[in-house]
C-alpha cells in the first residue's frame, strides 16, 4: 500500500468517473479509506455487490463525515443542491472536488455553499466512455488521459497540489486552466461532437423510418462512432448544454460558417478546396495520436478493459 494524499475519500455519485476513480485508487495502492454514495437506492445496491467503495452509506451526509477529499461525481446541474446539502457536515481542511465537463456555472453553484475552511477544487478528467453507472468503471480509464485542474486565484496551493498529486497517482496527466479558457476548450473537443452526434443520428432515425431501416442496417465505421457518442448519459449531456450556454453557442456558430463553406464548394465543384481542407483537418488526426491520445487500431483504442 502506498501513502495517499487523501486519508479518506468520499465520491457522491457512483457512475462511470466515480467508479473508475475508485478502481484507479485500489491499482494504486492508496491506502485510503472511500465512502460513497448514489440517490439510486438500485445504484448502491449494485455498488455494493460489486465491491465499489469500502463503504456505501444511504445518505450524502454520512458519506462525507471525516472526509478529507469529497468528490461531486453527479451531473453538472446538481452539483449546487447536492454541495448545500452536505455542506453543514464538511470537516474543516477539507477539500471538495467535483468532475464535471463544465466549470464557471459549476463554481457559480457550489462556491456559495462552501464552509469556511473548506476548500474547492475543481476538476476535469477529460477520459469516459458511452457507459454509465456503476458497473461501467475500470481502472486503466484515466491512463495517460489529461485532468484538468480548474481552480479560482484565492484558492488554497497545498489543497490544489494534493488534488493534482491524487489525480497523477490515478494515472493521468494534469494542467491548470482557469474556467472561462476551460469552457471553450471543451466546447470545442468534446461538446460540440456530442451535439453533433446526436443530430446526426437523429437524422439517420428521421430517414431510417422511410427506408426500410437501411441506415442502420448498413451503417459503416464513421455513422457506428457517432452512435457510440451519442448513447451517452442523456440527463448528464442535457446539463452540460444548458450549463455551457454561451461557449456552446459560440462554438456552433463558427462550426456553422465553416459547414456552409463545405456546402458551397460541393455545391460549386471547387475540388480544390475540398482536398485543401480536408488535408488540413487529417493533421489534426496524425497529432492526436502522436500525442499518445488515441490510436489507430481498428477498434479504435475503446476494446473493453478489465478492472
Amino acid at each position: 500500500m502506498s501513502e495517499a494524499p487523501f486519508q479518506k475519500v468520499a465520491l457522491i455519485g457512483l457512475g462511470l468517473i466515480a467508479s473508475s476513480m475508485f478502481w484507479a485508487m485500489k491499482r494504486a495502492g492508496m491506502d485510503s479509506h472511500v465512502t460513497g454514495f448514489a440517490r439510486s437506492e438500485a445504484t448502491r445496491d449494485t455498488a455494493r455487490r460489486l465491491g465499489l467503495c469500502d463503504q456505501v452509506c444511504d445518505s450524502a451526509e454520512e458519506a462525507v463525515k471525516d472526509a478529507d477529499l469529497v468528490v461531486l461525481a453527479v451531473p453538472v446541474g446538481a452539483m449546487g443542491p447536492v454541495m448545500q446539502t452536505i455542506a453543514p457536515h464538511l470537516k474543516p481542511g477539507c477539500v471538495v472536488s467535483e468532475v464535471g465537463s463544465v466549470k464557471r456555472t459549476v463554481i457559480e453553484a457550489v462556491t456559495p455553499h462552501l464552509p469556511e475552511g473548506v476548500h474547492f477544487v475543481p476538476t476535469h478528467p477529460m477520459a469516459g466512455t458511452e457507459h454509465s453507472g456503476p458497473d461501467a468503471g475500470f481502472a486503466s480509464l484515466f491512463d495517460n488521459r489529461w485532468c484538468l485542474i480548474v481552480p479560482e486565484d484565492h484558492t488554497d496551493g497545498d489543497a490544489v497540489s494534493r488534488v493534482e498529486t491524487y489525480w497523477t497517482a490515478l494515472g493521468a496527466n494534469t494542467e491548470r486552466m482557469d474556467a472561462e479558457h476551460h469552457d471553450m476548450v471543451c466546447a470545442v473537443v468534446s461538446h460540440i461532437p456530442h451535439l453533433i452526434a446526436y443530430t446526426m443520428v437523429g437524422v439517420a432515425d428521421d430517414l431510417g423510418r422511410i427506408s426500410d431501416n437501411e441506415v442502420i442496417k448498413f451503417s459503416a465505421a464513421g455513422f457506428r462512432d457517432f452512435t457510440r457518442i451519442a448513447a451517452s448519459d442523456p440527463t448528464m449531456w442535457r446539463d452540460v448544454f444548458l450549463t455551457n450556454k454561451d461557449a456552446t453557442i459560440e462554438i456552433l456558430g463558427r462550426f456553422t460558417e465553416e459547414l456552409m463553406a463545405l456546402q458551397r464548394a460541393i455545391r460549386t465543384g471547387d475540388g480544390e478546396q475540398l482536398h485543401a481542407y480536408f488535408t488540413r483537418t487529417r493533421a489534426i488526426r496524425r497529432g492526436i495520436l502522436e500525442a499518445g491520445q488515441d490510436t489507430d487500431a481498428p477498434d479504435f483504442g475503446r476494446a473493453k478493459v478489465d478492472r
